[in-house]
């Protein structure tokens, strides 16, 4: 009996349906993008350049993604399930890379919404990102 009851709040260890990394990414990024509820094009034409940049998408694969992220956004519940595949997947390196990215969607309209801010620290503790790297991408973002 205490055995049921314990598998009933087990993360299952299954590994083998990893969610895409650029899938998971673009959840994260829209989620910056609708932070402050204005969807703007310099948005998501920031999300689409920094996706294509750091997935090395084709534009085809790109428009999917895009268009499968905001279908999926209406359902979703949290950021775990994106967080954790970005942790399962991704070395330092590239969470500190999608951070800046999240900055710049952040600055894509020339200001940065609380909001946005808000959710940017929450994917970083997500992503286990130092408070360092959290200052020093969104520094990176400011320059470029």
């Amino acid at each position: 009996m205490i055995n049921r009851l314990l598998n009933l709040f087990r993360i299952p260890d299954d590994t083998s349906d990893h969610m895409e990394p650029a899938l998971a990414a673009a959840a994260l990024m829209f989620e910056v993008v609708w932070a402050d509820h204005d969807i703007g094009e310099a948005e998501i034409s920031t999300m689409s350049a920094a996706l294509r940049e750091l997935f090395d998408l084709n534009a085809e694969r790109l428009s999917q993604i895009v268009e499968q992220t905001r279908k999926d956004h209406e359902h979703s519940v949290g950021l775990y399930e994106f967080t954790r595949a970005i942790n399962e997947q991704i070395d330092e390196q590239g969470k500190f890379e999608i951070m800046v990215a999240l900055w710049q969607i952040a600055l894509a309209d020339k200001q940065i919404d609380r909001f946005e801010e808000h959710m940017i620290r929450r994917v970083a503790e997500l992503l286990y990102v130092p408070h360092e790297r959290f200052i020093e991408a969104k520094l990176t973002a400011r320059n470029h």
